[in-house]
């Protein structure tokens, strides 16, 4: 799509009203109501409690449930996810999910992806909004199993009269039981969703241009601590890029991921059943594959054949691991097809395996020294 044609796009003044009417609103009469009549603990309290609530419908709903079928809902936990993903106004579920699952076939390419980071930082994080680009068109062809979920059917087709409803009727219902009718309204309703839709934007935007890719340089997406807090969470950005159908995006138990918590408790409440993880040896591995190109961008600069040697070692260590894992994963497949995988079968599997992730976790400690010290020229 060229910058020409990009031009001619039609605008989408439907889109352009709110994004304008909600920031206007927040930067003049939000400050101008908290000077002049203040606002109540509650509306404080509402405005924050919708944050959040937004940001597990579209993180833990809208994404990790039915644009990447992470794990699966029971129906009142579904419902609960579609109407607070619809006050979150991004459009429906299945319109969501299919302009997400067409970012995810063709992430980077700057004619299929509908926010591709190629086009800039503006582009990615609300100008594709702004106009009808081709790239932005909805192929529900990509959603078929979704239209077959009675929830997310029902919340497309009344997705107007329910968002509506989410920003409006329940801050002003909420506002008047109070006594604070415009400060919940103000904060709860119009603040919180221009917060909401920018947080939220960064993952478009900065979580494809700032941060650490520790997993895959075959994309633009980056792993960022700081993102992460922003966006509840889907700052980790890398590791969701590679490893797409994880419930999890902070794969690390220390790092910041609300909507991997909000799963694993609904999980032991009953709610959410078979989150899909994608097993630690291939996390490991993607870790050390990463460690062994940078090591090598750094030997091409830096012309040292004992270290080239030394890699070489390394890595051939690296792929003798890795076929040893794919050997026991055969056997396990194979011994699982007889049914003879008796506990004492179990306990050994587990213990071949946890062998194997100690070495790549060994390796990738030295491969990540070595790289450190080949030495760079000083014009680097």
């Amino acid at each position: 799509m060229t910058d020409q044609h990009a031009s001619k796009a039609p605008r989408h003044w439907g889109v352009i009203t709110v994004f304008v009417l909600t920031a206007l609103i927040s930067v003049t009469l939000v400050p101008w109501y908290g000077f002049s009549e203040g606002y109540s603990g509650w509306a404080w309290v509402f405005a924050v409690l919708f944050l959040y609530l937004n940001g597990i419908g579209i993180g833990s709903g809208y994404h990790r449930l039915w644009s990447h079928r992470a794990y699966k809902a029971h129906w009142s936990l579904r419902l609960f996810l579609a109407v607070w993903g619809a006050q979150a106004l991004q459009n429906s579920i299945l319109v969501w999910s299919a302009r997400h699952r067409m970012h995810h076939r063709h992430v980077d390419d700057n004619d299929q992806d509908p926010y591709s980071i190629g086009r800039g930082f503006w582009y990615a994080h609300i100008g594709w909004m702004l106009r009808n680009y081709p790239a932005g068109a909805v192929n529900m062809d990509l959603v078929k199993d979704l239209q077959r979920d009675p929830i997310a059917a029902w919340q497309h087709r009344w997705y107007w009269p329910l968002t509506l409803f989410m920003n409006a009727g329940v801050p002003l219902l909420l506002g008047w039981a109070v006594g604070d009718l415009w400060g919940v309204f103000l904060l709860a309703g119009v603040l919180r969703l221009f917060v909401n839709h920018h947080f939220t934007f960064f993952i478009n935007s900065l979580a494809h241009m700032w941060g650490r890719q520790p997993y895959s340089d075959e994309h633009t997406a980056k792993d960022n601590w700081f993102i992460s807090i922003l966006t509840y969470g889907e700052g980790y950005h890398n590791f969701h890029h590679t490893f797409q159908n994880d419930y999890r995006n902070g794969v690390r138990w220390w790092q910041f991921d609300l909507n991997k918590w909000f799963i694993s408790l609904c999980s032991m409440a009953g709610l959410a059943s078979e989150l899909k993880r994608v097993p630690h040896f291939k996390i490991l591995r993607a870790r050390l594959a990463m460690e062994f190109k940078r090591a090598n961008r750094r030997l091409q600069v830096e012309k040292d054949h004992n270290w080239r040697d030394h890699l070489e070692r390394e890595y051939a260590q690296f792929m003798d691991t890795v076929k040893q894992w794919q050997a026991l994963q055969m056997e396990k497949v194979s011994v699982g097809k007889q049914r003879l995988l008796q506990r004492w079968e179990r306990v050994d599997f587990r213990t071949r395996l946890k062998s194997l992730e100690y070495l790549l976790k060994m390796q990738h400690k030295r491969v990540a020294h070595l790289a450190l010290l080949v030495k760079l020229p000083k014009t680097l």
